[in-house]
């Protein structure tokens, strides 16, 4: 009777040198060096890694991610072997998505000259965009053609659903750059360069969101996902732990809306809705209010509708992971403040006292009051005339004082 095959994917072939379970298919001096290196994968020097068998060398640096440490990653992500490189920039990819800081990846000394290898053109960048106040964004891709052209692979894909439109050209490796630099110019719809290993990633894992969903995929991506090796992932964001200072910044991530990036973040449409009949409700009261007090009232009724949107624990995963993901936009846009206030908001969402004060909820439901109260309402035969407004005053089109 054979032997059972030894497991492939790195985190089993990780659990199973920690357990000491017998693995053939490799040198057994090879298989002991390895599970010496696995009790503590973190320090493991990089270059007995690099020369050890693949398979083996992907679990190690598997171990190094689980704990949280990079300088396995940052030191293999420059080694010789190219698959080995690229899995160490991707472990790296996931260590930042964490919150954890990386280098750079460093570089062994330069051999000496050998027969130089064919070898493709160098990967172009991505481009990536921010998120929206829905979870959608943008993902371009491009993958180098046989006679130097580019496909140019873009991707509409939002956080709750996956890749939900693919449209996918040929063009020149000039025309991609122009492109690029027109996109990631300045503005509120910028987008940022992305390494080409972090694209193929979020790549996966968008694909990965389709397939938990059962959101169908776009005409195309199958043969896409073909082209570039890319297989479905499907791993939950993870936000870090709370930070000492975080409640103090949660306290001011109200500013993020005065971004031009998050200008437009809004509430979902059921959210509007339920506003504009809570504003019509209080519109045919017959209480007699006076202006504060109407101003006050309706602050109120905006204030609650956040507190109830972020009463269920998914809702307040799915907001922290959205301002997880601007924090990182913001800093690749050299935005260091929109970054802190993004990362202490998205941390206080995701760890924070359930049903604590989010001056950055409440702020997004006072955007919707300028919303709601634009719409269009029925002529009334005596339109009470609208107070004027004071200097340094903020108010909505229906007069309302926002703070």
């Amino acid at each position: 009777m054979s032997d059972a095959s030894p497991p492939t994917d790195p985190r089993s072939l990780l659990d199973a040198l920690r357990a000491g379970t017998a693995l053939h298919g490799w040198p057994p001096e090879e298989v002991e060096r390895a599970r010496q290196l696995a009790a503590e994968p973190a320090t493991a020097p990089p270059d007995q890694v690099a020369t050890l068998p693949e398979p083996l060398a992907l679990a190690l640096l598997e171990g190094s991610v689980q704990a949280g440490q990079p300088a396995l990653a940052e030191a293999l992500s420059g080694s010789a072997p190219k698959t080995l490189a690229k899995a160490a920039k991707k472990a790296l990819y996931q260590l930042r998505s964490r919150g954890i800081a990386t280098a750079g990846p460093t570089r062994p000394p330069e051999p000496a000259p050998t027969r130089p290898e064919a070898s493709g053109p160098e990967p172009l960048p991505a481009l990536l965009t921010s998120i929206d106040g829905t979870g959608e964004r943008v993902l371009e891709i491009a993958r180098p053609l046989r006679g130097g052209g580019v496909e140019a692979i873009q991707v509409l894909y939002s956080d709750e659903h996956g890749v939900t439109r693919l449209q996918v050209a040929d063009i020149s490796r000039g025309d991609y750059r122009r492109a690029a630099k027109q996109a990631t110019s300045p503005g509120p719809d910028a987008a940022v360069e992305i390494p080409h290993a972090e694209a193929l990633e979020r790549l996966a894992l968008a694909v990965g969101l389709n397939l938990r969903t059962s959101t169908a995929f776009p005409q195309g991506l199958d043969t896409v996902l073909r082209h570039l090796e890319v297989r479905p992932r499907d791993t939950a964001p993870e936000i870090p732990p709370l930070e000492p200072e975080d409640e103090r910044l949660a306290n001011e991530a109200h500013a993020l809306h005065d971004e031009e990036e998050m200008r437009g973040w809004l509430p979902p449409m059921g959210e509007l809705e339920r506003m504009a009949h809570a504003l019509a409700e209080l519109r045919e009261s017959p209480l007699a209010l006076t202006p504060a007090q109407r101003n006050a009232e309706v602050l109120r009724l905006a204030h609650a509708r956040a507190r109830a949107f972020l009463s269920a624990a998914p809702m307040r995963q799915l907001q922290a992971s959205r301002l997880w993901e601007m924090a990182l936009h913001f800093e690749r846009l050299g935005k260091e403040r929109p970054a802190r206030l993004a990362r202490a908001e998205a941390r206080w969402l995701a760890h924070g006292p359930t049903g604590s004060l989010s001056r950055f909820a409440e702020r997004l439901f006072e955007k919707a009051l300028l919303v709601t109260l634009a719409e269009p309402r029925p002529a009334r035969s005596a339109e009470p005339t609208r107070p004027e407004k004071r200097e340094g005053e903020r108010r909505s089109p229906g007069g309302i004082i926002l703070p």
